[in-house]
């Protein structure tokens, strides 16, 4: 897959593409390195995961499940801080809260360009252990990517209207079908 950034937006006429500049591919492919170098175990979901499915459009995150393990999120920390030259801000993502009653932390790096949405579920609906994924190669990573129909699946019935858009552009282009 090929981006410039990571996002291409396509203005009103749909005639001109062109790059949101506040998100760094490579900064993206630095933090996907990283998981996979340590081990992280973790889905991508989310407007990013899409993009690894073809479906491209404009974010300025990374939102991610992960194994709801106190290693795990270490895991997490190691590989953020690799990224983000040991930001002291990374001691702030504890296990206590990704394994709490709301298991979800936002983490804005240094860089101020890009920011992780990083949950262990979902409510009942979604967690690392129950979202169908895949594994993508993008150069030369291993990226764990939710599935377009897991994509569907939790966008379908959310009030927000950019994951209804999301959701039918999912079920036009990988003709998808609300379960029965």
């Amino acid at each position: 897959m090929k981006w410039g950034t990571l996002c291409p937006v396509i203005d009103d006429a749909r005639t001109t593409v062109r790059y949101s500049k506040l998100v760094d591919r490579n900064e993206i492919l630095r933090a996907l390195r990283a998981f996979e170098t340590t081990g992280l175990e973790y889905v991508l979901i989310g407007a990013a995961a899409m993009g690894f499915h073809g479906l491209v459009r404009a974010t300025e995150d990374l939102d991610l499940f992960i194994r709801a393990t106190a290693e795990n999120v270490e895991r997490l920390r190691t590989a953020l801080s690799v990224v983000y030259d040991d930001d002291p801000h990374i001691a702030e993502i504890v296990a206590t809260d990704l394994l709490g009653e709301y298991p979800a932390v936002r983490y804005y790096p240094p860089t101020g360009d890009l920011y992780f949405d990083v949950l262990t579920r979902l409510g009942e609906a979604a967690s690392f252990e129950t979202i169908d994924a895949e594994v993508k190669d993008i150069d030369g990573t291993l990226v764990r990517v939710a599935t377009p129909a897991a994509l569907y699946k939790m966008k379908k019935g959310t009030v927000r209207l950019q994951d209804q858009a999301d959701a039918a552009a999912l079920r036009e282009r990988f003709n998808l079908k609300d379960e029965e």
